[in-house]
């Protein structure tokens, strides 16, 4: 290699050096994150291009949000580049003695690159970029109905706590009902007719007439028989109400996130590979997606389970050893959809696949894995079978993989 350009990303700001193939430096600066400095910089990055007749190699540490800009920059003009994991970069500059500071670290940086083989990082279509800011999107949107549906189970609790019972929570018909009648009051305000009516007209899915007298039968009924800890004025009941309708819409807006991103997939080869899966169903397919990004930047399956986090950890030193367990330093988000995936799997009794039947497998052995560890085990087999699929472009066939499955 001829010159290496390092930079020490924070927020808003680089701290710039370049080093020549005599691995002396011939620049330190900082480099602001606006357009005129990184017009600068690729006016540098050409001039050193022209001179040595090849491209400088960039390397840099990945910051979170603050090296998006960075990457873009480096993305638009077509440069290759070495994004760092920030753990890996702290074990390739560690040294007895060392000064922390970001120009400090960007030396580092340039230095180790001559030592070490440094792969460049694999860049994604912008495909698999928005199908993962989809799908954390998604999560964010999970994440704030479970806790409005905390908020709002402590309130009804106080209000009108045989709702719960006499309607499934999760339902649109609940969400419905708490909207229109927080407190048992406000039900036994009104006749059979007006409620059988106000559930009618306010549940967007079809509410047959005879359902609807049915409940508004049962939600009388039930009003008569309940003692609220609050009046029908206090300000928790309208709390409530606000809850209920904020649920319903973060509901259609989960919604409207898997079409979106079923739109964007509909005709990519790994949602129609994994669709073909039993158990996996258009949201799990389009987040497993999100979460995996291009499979082609993993050499193999040992990468895409590391990168997951379900490596296994092993630790032993003289007599001491600990049992065995997963690494967990890889990406969370995959291994929650992962395990609850396996989880429903097993919940398919008339669509079945070697996953489930390599869990009840495991089980069934003379010295069985507890849960816990098979469940892991099949996530593991899925990982690696999918590798090969969504690699070769093969469809899933519980058929054809009895035989390897026996074996």
């Amino acid at each position: 290699m001829n010159h290496v350009i390092a930079l020490d990303v924070s927020k808003g700001k680089s701290s710039v050096v370049m080093y020549n193939q005599y691995r002396q430096c011939e620049y330190e600066g900082e480099l602001n994150h606006t357009r005129v400095d990184f017009e600068r910089l690729h006016n540098r990055i050409e001039e050193i291009t022209k001179f040595d007749g090849q491209a400088p190699e960039i390397v840099f540490e990945a910051t979170g949000v603050y090296s998006k800009s960075v990457e873009a920059f480096l993305k638009n003009h077509g440069y290759t580049y070495s994004r760092m994991n920030p753990l890996e970069a702290n074990l390739q500059m560690a040294k007895m003695r060392r000064h922390k500071t970001d120009v400090s670290d960007a030396h580092e940086l340039a230095k180790t690159h001559f030592k070490m083989e440094r792969e460049t990082t694999y860049v994604q279509e912008d495909y698999y970029e928005q199908m993962r800011a989809l799908t954390r999107y998604y999560d964010e949107v999970d994440e704030e109905i479970i806790l409005l549906k905390s908020r709002m189970h402590a309130i009804l609790h106080m209000s009108f706590p045989e709702l719960e019972k006499l309607i499934t929570p999760s339902s649109a018909l609940f969400l419905n009902i708490v909207q229109l009648y927080p407190h048992p009051a406000l039900v036994l305000a009104h006749s059979k007719t007006v409620i059988k009516n106000h559930l009618k007209a306010n549940t967007k899915k079809n509410l047959s007439l005879t359902r609807a007298e049915k409940k508004a039968i049962e939600l009388i009924e039930a009003a008569q028989n309940s003692y609220p800890a609050i009046k029908p004025t206090d300000v928790r009941c309208d709390q409530v109400k606000d809850y209920a309708i904020r649920i319903a819409e973060l509901k259609d807006k989960k919604e409207a996130l898997v079409q979106q991103m079923k739109t964007l997939s509909k005709e990519r080869q790994e949602y129609l590979v994994l669709r073909s899966i039993p158990g996996v169903g258009d949201s799990t397919a389009c987040r497993l997606i999100g979460e995996i990004g291009d499979i082609r930047r993993f050499k193999n399956a040992k990468q895409l389970n590391a990168y997951a986090g379900i490596d296994i950890m092993r630790y032993q030193s003289g007599n001491t050893q600990y049992r065995d367990r997963i690494n967990k330093r890889g990406n969370k988000h995959l291994r929650k959809i992962l395990y609850f995936m396996i989880q429903g799997m097993l919940m398919l009794k008339e669509k079945p696949n070697h996953f489930a039947d390599y869990y009840y497998k495991l089980k069934k052995q003379p010295q069985r894995k507890p849960h816990k560890v098979a469940m892991i085990a099949c996530v593991n087999k899925f990982l690696k079978v999918t590798f090969q699929l969504l690699t070769r472009g093969i469809l899933y066939d519980y058929e054809s993989a009895l035989p390897a499955q026996k074996s």
